[in-house]
């Protein structure tokens, strides 16, 4: 079967932080994530466990705050003036938007993400291929299995 975007899609990174805030929602995180993000805040994993992530259903997930900006808004905790303040280890979930199955369903999901991201659809920059999007998007499906 032939992906709607099988042409690849646009989309660059600005920055903006928009993917990190919004309704209330998880980033799922698993074991190794979870390792990874303790040291490197310099935490025991008992500690960063307490500190940063919630059980919903049994499962792991960061914790939200509520934007100081906004109080509808829910950031991520590790959202700090529009950055993510663990940007080199954070997780998977993270590291792979917009390249998320609900994201890619359909060109309608695809249109209705872009009206929350400025950097979906951006046409001055060369289109992320096929091959990139699929490889995030196992990378994505294989660490919401672990989590």
């Amino acid at each position: 079967m032939t992906e709607w975007y099988s042409e690849g899609l646009s989309f660059k990174c600005t920055g903006c932080g928009k993917c990190c805030t919004g309704s209330p929602g998880a980033v799922w995180i698993n074991e190794d994530e979870t390792e990874a993000m303790a040291q490197h805040l310099n935490l025991s994993k008992e500690d960063f466990l307490n500190k940063y992530t919630r059980l919903i259903d049994g499962r792991r997930s960061l914790i939200e705050s509520i934007s100081p900006l906004d109080p509808t808004q829910h950031d991520c905790i590790f959202l700090k003036n529009k950055q993510c303040s663990i940007y080199q280890v954070r997780p998977v979930q993270c590291r792979t938007y917009p390249w998320w199955p609900d994201n890619l369903k359909s060109e309608k999901a695809w249109n209705k993400e872009a009206a929350h991201c400025e950097g979906i659809k951006t046409s001055d920059v060369e289109k992320v291929s096929l091959k990139v999007i699929k490889d995030s998007l196992n990378d994505y499906q294989n660490a919401r299995s672990r989590s």
